[in-house]
């Protein structure tokens, strides 16, 4: 009886932990539009579709601070980035791809409020489903401590 008990407990363990989500935070302070549609709108989409192969999903949360702002506010060319020519031409296409980002994949947008004064910004110029949190830190904090794997998108 115990060897059968012993048995299916490992059997459960094992099963859950093949159906466990993958977590992973992306630490997004890159001003360059290319690194972003690349390592953020392109790899999450496909970062996605190889966990939903695996029978798994991806939880992804995006903590957004430093040079990233530009990609969430409702109008760039009301704020200090009016001067970024190629954001403010590609920027309705960019901003329904990144809507999709969270409402098709259920991506997670956290904003360091404590930067945006210096950016000129206010919550009323970020689009409504991104969620200002106190600063990045504590985002990036929150989600290693939930079990989240770190990757830094920057402009190094």
């Amino acid at each position: 009886m115990q060897k059968i008990l012993l048995l299916l407990l490992t059997s459960f363990t094992l099963l859950l932990a093949e159906n466990s989500s993958a977590k992973v935070v992306y630490d997004l302070t890159t001003a360059n539009q290319k690194a972003f549609e690349r390592k953020i709108l392109k790899a999450i989409v496909a970062n996605k579709a190889y966990y939903e192969s695996k029978l798994k999903e991806l939880d992804v949360t995006v903590v957004i601070h430093g040079g990233a702002y530009r990609y969430f506010t409702v109008d760039p060319s009301r704020t200090e980035y009016k001067t970024d020519k190629a954001l403010l031409a590609d920027y309705t296409s960019l901003k329904k791809r990144i809507k999709t980002m969270h409402d098709t994949y259920n991506v997670e947008f956290l904003m360091c409020g404590a930067g945006m004064p210096k950016h000129g910004l206010k919550a009323k110029d970020i689009v409504s489903y991104v969620k200002i949190i106190p600063n990045s830190t504590i985002g990036l904090i929150d989600r290693q401590n939930e079990g989240y794997a770190y990757i830094p998108i920057n402009d190094k």
